[in-house]
């Protein structure tokens, strides 16, 4: 966008497009695949950059891949996790270009059992044609 004004003008008389919240919940999908396989490419591939994290008043941006400190799966294996899964992913805004998802994920031992569950907001835009997260709010 050019200017303030172009950007906040948009309008969009449905809120969901069914077919958006496909494609970019299949994003989800591949990012957490890469996640449980301990790819840290392929999760920046799910990416697009800027990428953008919120945690409470903190924002860290992301201006290219790799970024994951090298030692992120080693800490997140020390607290007993195994795997990461979806529980939710619900639309609550969404257009050709854009899906904003609350999703509710659980991170799980090798036994299955739940050790922590999150609630966050996932912006996903489409550019050039490619699904990807652009922001997450923690």
């Amino acid at each position: 966008m050019s200017s303030f004004l172009s950007f906040v003008s948009k309008t969009d008389s449905n809120p969901i497009d069914p077919d958006a919240v496909e494609e970019a919940s299949r994003c989800l999908d591949q990012f957490t695949a890469a996640f449980n396989a301990l790819d840290l490419a392929g999760m920046d591939a799910q990416l697009h950059f800027p990428h953008v994290m919120i945690s409470g008043a903190d924002t860290l941006v992301w201006d290219a891949p790799n970024q994951h400190p090298s030692d992120f799966f080693q800490r997140l294996k020390s607290t007993g996790w195994s795997s990461t899964r979806y529980e939710s992913k619900v639309p609550v805004l969404s257009s050709q270009d854009k899906v904003h998802f609350l999703v509710t994920y659980t991170r799980r031992s090798d036994t299955g059992e739940e050790l922590t569950r999150h609630t966050n907001l996932w912006i996903l835009v489409k550019q050039n044609e490619v699904w990807g997260i652009s922001l997450r709010s923690y």
